[in-house]
């Protein structure tokens, strides 16, 4: 386990949506990414909350922002050094990201993420 302070994690987030290729960051739409330092469940390290771009239609309006929560806590448990954090929070976001565009576990799983 390694602790990395909340401000440190939030850089790292931060980093790792500046690391998603462009053409997808112009794509995301109506989303919201937080840390969040403890999550609801023991080994959650990410969540997507929200109505994935391919499951929106025309009738999509007036909706609150999808969430991504990114959770310190988790993370920071399972990783031994700071190296460690800084690819799981990538792995963690891009996964976040990936539901956001509709890609499920399993083919997130393949990819391996």
């Amino acid at each position: 386990m390694i602790e990395v302070s909340r401000e440190r994690f939030e850089e790292l987030v931060s980093d790792a949506l500046d690391g998603i290729p462009p053409r997808f960051t112009k794509a995301m739409s109506n989303v919201a990414v937080f840390v969040e330092d403890a999550a609801p469940e023991p080994n959650l390290l990410g969540l997507y909350v929200g109505i994935p771009l391919t499951a929106r239609t025309t009738s999509y309006a007036g909706i609150l922002p999808d969430r991504i929560m990114i959770y310190r806590s988790t993370i920071c448990r399972i990783c031994w050094s700071e190296s460690e954090v800084v690819e799981q929070v990538r792995k963690t976001v891009v996964h976040e990201v990936a539901h956001h565009f509709g890609i499920d576990d399993d083919r997130l799983d393949e990819l391996g993420y």
